[in-house]
Parts: structure tokens; C-alpha cells; sequence
């Protein structure tokens, strides 16, 4: 124990007694590092946010949409979810309840008026059973009602952005906005939802009745819908989208071996694919940063083979008062550790400030942490390459003949 304190004491007198060069030798590791933790807390943040978004469907959300595989698409065929489709699922697959349909009306998100005021947004169909599937619910006012549905009534639910957006008053309910050249009137006012992936604004948008957008969709043919519905038990999920694909696949005569032409997405299937996605890529960008480290450690090597040079002197009178080959060798290997590690825990607090100026700044990535996994990895790959990089100068301190050492001049 004695030796290593030693080793330890002579290794950072001697990293004390030139700083300058020092700080300069590990700003490779420094830079390493922060990047290091910075991008991985922020792409945990990213992926929490993500991650919040989708669980907003509730752990036994189901969603339908239409899907074809590439080669199927390049043919020319097509994809549809009708009606038709909601109908028999709604039929004939139990353990399922809150099974809504969503109509997006493209077509009509560019010509949203209220007086002399235009703004683009987002309009959905949907039915009364949207608010209880789903995460929206009026804050003011009220929802789409079934007897909105049945009479194809021209009323609408507004985002919060709408309101700023078309310079509508506070409390819009009565007030009406033309879309597509019809009148609906505001009757309620939805719940702040926020932003998806830091950019989409969810609450830049109207969602108005069903069939009132069936209506005004303009197909001759049947629109083609996404259906949204809620497992009774999430223990049957599996068994429920089973069910599913049964009857889609019956719905649209696909033969045996044909691929399907839908996708049934659950909540807990995209969290998990998601989680999964997010950790491949910041152990890929810890990797590909990690390459910093490496240069780090290459400037270490360099410096140390020049510090024995400037003090083979010095290695000469240690050897000369007993000194062992082992006690140099440990203490060039401490000193290019120790250097690793100070240049790793420089870095680790440059990158934690880093990711939490961001996090603060971007309120999106409020969920950015710094996973103890990222810094017991970062701080233990610092140390290796140190004392990688450090072996070839201590080996050459270590050789060096304590008498040619004493006459180097």
C-alpha cells in the first residue's frame, strides 16, 4: 500500500508542477466526454418525451392504419381502413370498447378562417367516444356529442393554438370559423397537449364530427380512416389484435401468404420499440464520439514520452536511491491514469451543465437525465485509455540504465 500511495503522491506532483500543460494535454478527454454525456441526456430526454406522447393512448390503446409494404405499394395497389372495417371490428372481435374512427381532412388545413384572420391546421372526424379513448377532453365548453354525429352538424372543438392563431376571444364557444367554405360553430375548447417531437404542435388543431367530415371529405369512394379502441384487459391485447387481423384480412380478401395491407399499433409495443431505438443510439453516439477519447489518449502518450525525456534525470537519481524498475513503471502509469480521470471528470460536469442548459432551454427535453450507466462507462473507458496510452512511456522510463540517466544532460 505504501508503494501505491508513493506512486500516487509522485504521479500528481508531478501533473501539479506543470498545470498548463496538463489541462492542455486533456482537453481531449474533456471534450470526449462532455459530448458524451450531453448527447446521451438529451437523447433520454428526446426519448422521454416521445415516450410520454404515445403513452397518452393508455397501456391498452390499440391503433389501425392502413399499410403496404414496399413492393406491394410499387405495384400499384392500395390501402384502405373504411368504415366498413370499424363496423365489423366493432362486431365481431370481443374485449374491445372506445372503438372510434379518425378522419384527417388535408384537404381543408390550409383554409381555416375566423373574420379577416387564416391559419393552416390540422382538422380530424372523430365521435363523441374520442374524449373517453383518448388523452383529448374539453377544458371549456364541450365534445363532439352523438347527436352531432347523427345530424352532420357543422360544430367544432378547438386546440389552444387555434384561438391565437385565428385572434379568436378567450371564450370562443358561439363564435363561428369557416373551413372549406362551410361554417362550423366553436363549441368547445380542448386540453393543452403540447408539442410532439418538439416540433408538431398538437394543439394547432379543430376537430369537428364524423360524419360532418365523411361529408366534406369528397370521396366517392369510402374514406379512408384510422380506428382507434381500447382493450377491456391489456392481458388481451395480443389475443384482441389477433382478432383483428382476422377480420381485416377477411374485410379486404387477402388470400393466404399475401401480406397484410394494415398495421395494428399498441402503446406498449411503440414505448418499448421506441426505449429500444433510443438506447441502440446513444450507445452508437457514445461510440462514435468516443473516438474524441482515443485522440485524447494519443496526446497523453505524446506528452508523457516527452516528460521522460525532460526528466530522465530525474529517473536516474530515483533509481540510483533504490527505486525499482515496478516503482517508476506504476507511477508513470498513475500519472497518465490520473490524467485520463481528471480530463473525464472535467468533461462529466462540462456535459451534465451542457445537457441541463439545453433541457432548460427546450422545454421538450425537460426529461434529459444523465444515466449512471453513461457516466460509469465514460469515467471507466477514460481510465483504460490512460493506461493503455500510458504503458509505452512507462515502459521507457522504466528501461531507462540509471547511470546513462545520471549523465544525460
Amino acid at each position: 500500500m505504501t508503494r501505491w500511495l508513493e506512486a500516487l503522491r509522485a504521479a500528481w506532483g508531478a501533473i501539479r508542477a506543470h498545470l498548463l500543460r496538463a489541462a492542455l494535454t486533456v482537453l481531449g478527454m474533456v471534450i470526449g466526454v462532455a459530448a458524451v454525456i450531453a448527447v446521451v441526456a438529451l437523447l433520454q430526454g428526446f426519448g422521454q418525451m416521445i415516450t410520454n406522447q404515445f403513452r397518452s393512448l393508455g397501456a391498452n390503446g390499440l391503433v389501425i392504419v392502413a399499410y403496404l409494404p414496399e413492393k406491394a405499394a410499387l405495384a400499384g395497389k392500395n390501402a384502405r381502413i373504411t368504415p366498413e372495417d370499424l363496423i365489423a371490428i366493432r362486431q365481431q372481435v370481443r374485449g374491445i370498447r372506445d372503438v372510434v374512427p379518425l378522419l384527417p381532412l388535408a384537404q381543408l388545413s390550409g383554409s381555416v378562417r375566423y373574420r379577416d384572420h387564416s391559419s393552416s391546421t390540422s382538422i380530424t372526424g372523430t365521435t363523441a367516444n374520442y374524449a373517453v379513448g383518448g388523452s383529448h377532453y374539453p377544458v371549456q365548453g364541450r365534445f363532439v356529442v352523438p347527436g352531432d354525429d347523427r345530424t352532420r352538424r357543422p360544430v367544432a372543438v378547438i386546440g389552444q393554438s387555434v384561438i391565437q392563431n385565428l385572434h379568436l376571444p378567450a371564450q370562443p364557444e358561439g363564435h363561428f370559423i369557416e373551413m372549406g367554405g362551410t361554417w362550423f360553430k366553436v363549441v368547445g375548447v380542448l386540453n393543452k397537449l403540447g408539442t410532439l417531437l418538439g416540433v408538431v404542435d398538437q394543439d394547432n388543431q379543430i376537430i369537428i364530427p364524423y360524419t360532418t367530415a365523411v361529408s366534406l371529405s369528397g370521396n366517392v369512394t369510402a374514406p379512408n380512416i384510422m380506428i382507434q379502441l381500447q382493450a377491456d384487459r391489456a392481458s388481451e391485447i395480443r389475443f384482441i389484435e389477433t382478432g383483428i387481423t382476422r377480420v381485416l384480412r377477411r374485410q379486404h380478401h387477402l388470400q393466404p401468404g399475401e401480406a397484410d395491407d394494415f398495421k395494428i399499433q399498441s402503446a406498449a409495443e411503440l414505448i418499448k420499440t421506441l426505449t429500444k431505438i433510443f438506447d441502440d443510439i446513444s450507445l452508437i453516439v457514445g461510440g462514435i464520439v468516443g473516438i474524441a477519447l482515443l485522440v485524447g489518449g494519443v496526446g497523453i502518450m505524446n506528452v508523457l514520452l516527452v516528460s521522460v525525456t525532460e526528466r530522465t534525470r530525474e529517473i536516474g537519481i530515483q533509481k540510483s536511491l533504490g527505486a525499482t524498475r515496478g516503482d517508476i513503471l506504476l507511477q508513470f502509469l498513475l500519472e497518465a491514469v490520473l490524467l485520463s480521470l481528471l480530463g473525464g471528470l472535467i468533461g462529466l460536469g462540462l456535459g451534465w451543465g451542457l445537457a441541463t442548459l439545453v433541457a432548460h432551454l427546450v422545454p421538450a427535453l425537460a426529461g434529459a437525465v444523465v444515466p449512471t450507466w453513461i457516466i460509469v462507462l465514460a469515467l471507466g473507458f477514460t481510465a483504460a485509455v490512460g493506461l493503455i496510452f500510458g504503458i509505452a512511456p512507462a515502459a521507457k522510463a522504466a528501461a531507462l540504465d540509471p547511470i546513462d540517466a545520471l549523465r544525460y544532460e
